[in-house]
């Protein structure tokens, strides 16, 4: 039985790529029931690896392009909260299982889309990924050193922060919204959106004159010496975000370099001067040295850990973090409750596919689950 402040919501996931399947993660650890609905025969052209996303769901592949494989999904939807899709605009419609044909028959039903452009606009039904949405989003441009390219952050700020964190948050909200009115709704997540969300902040800034424009040039794009990353004398790194004057009147101290008035710090014309000083500094000793100089003081100086080494940090360790789920270490739910905890996550079905099981769960008699799986509708 699961556990967590949303145990007893009940979602079919349509299979997609990687931002619905985070969503539906985060969904997942916070106690939601879900079942993955794989397409059969149509795998995509590119396919993660089963693991952290793929956690605590059940899962069955279902021929959606048979009469069979759609009455499956009416099934099921008849008992859901939520079904969550992640293909282009038009295809579920295509196939029979879009919104308007699902939500006549169960008019609760929250159906959320996932997709790359959203539902509509000029760039609805293209091609893209994460470095595209981001992209024309502007949350792309700003990232990487001055007078250098722009730099992909790998598929973090559109894929699972702009893209699957916002579609679960639509869906959380919209379950809230139900509960007043009685009625289900459509969700369209799109990471362009959500990433663009992402950049209010900066916005903001360049409003109020802090943000020049140029790329790496800036309070905290990597401008600032001491909001930046240093190289350490064994060729690892430390982060610094000594913003304030008093951590950074901290950083000098521990650096051992000369105290100075700490309204210097804001003077640009200073920073390129201020910047090689630290990064002397630094080269001095290694990562773990300067670890443990900076572990007990509010420098706001921290190592710079890969994602691999992050479960072994002491804090970390101490939180409970990380853990070990189908045996690869990975995140553990966030973020925490003081009552309605989640349960510890599983691998998905639990290591060993059973879609007999599977569809007993969702209230499936056996001579139907049997007849399913017989005809090959359902494998």
């Amino acid at each position: 039985m699961k556990t967590g402040p949303i145990a007893g919501v009940r979602i079919v996931e349509l299979a997609s790529l990687a931002p619905a399947p985070f969503g539906c993660m985060l969904l997942a650890d916070l106690g939601a029931d879900i079942l993955r609905v794989e397409r059969q025969n149509n795998r995509p052209s590119f396919e993660g690896p089963i693991g952290p996303l793929d956690r605590g769901r059940r899962s069955i592949a279902v021929d959606l392009k048979t009469p069979a494989g759609v009455a499956v999904i009416e099934r099921l939807i008849r008992d859901a909260d939520v079904i969550v899709e992640g293909f282009r605009p038009g295809v579920t419609e295509r196939l029979g299982i879009g919104p308007d044909a699902l939500l006549a028959i169960n008019p609760r039903l929250i159906y959320a889309r996932m997709t790359g452009w959203g539902q509509d606009g000029p760039l609805a039904h293209r091609a893209g990924h994460d470095i595209n949405y981001i992209s024309i989003s502007g949350a792309l441009e700003p990232i990487g050193p001055a007078s250098e390219k722009p730099h992909a952050p790998i598929n973090l700020v559109g894929d699972f922060a702009g893209g699957g964190s916002f579609l679960a948050l639509g869906i959380l909200a919209a379950l809230f919204e139900r509960e007043r009115s009685g009625k289900g709704q459509v969700i369209d997540a799109a990471i362009v959106d959500g990433s663009s969300a992402l950049i209010a902040f900066v916005h903001g800034m360049h409003a109020a004159g802090r943000w020049s424009g140029e790329r790496g040039t800036n309070l905290l794009d990597g401008g600032a010496p001491f909001y930046n990353t240093y190289e350490t004398s064994d060729g690892r790194y430390m982060a610094v975000g000594a913003l304030e004057p008093q951590f950074y009147a901290e950083l000098l101290q521990l650096l051992g370099i000369e105290a100075e008035d700490p309204r210097l710090r804001m003077d640009e014309l200073r920073w390129t001067g201020e910047r090689d000083r630290f990064t002397e500094a630094f080269k001095l000793k290694t990562r773990d040295e300067w670890s443990a100089i900076f572990a007990e003081s509010d420098a706001c100086v921290t190592p710079v850990l890969s994602p691999w080494e992050a479960h072994l940090h002491p804090h970390n360790i101490a939180r409970d973090s990380f853990v070990e789920v189908g045996g690869t270490m990975q995140p553990a739910p966030a973020p925490r409750f003081s009552r309605s905890r989640p349960s510890i996550p599983v691998a998905m079905d639990e290591g060993g596919r059973d879609p007999s099981a599977a569809l007993a769960a969702w209230g499936f008699d056996v001579d139907e689950s049997t007849k399913l799986i017989g005809s090959g509708a359902v494998t």
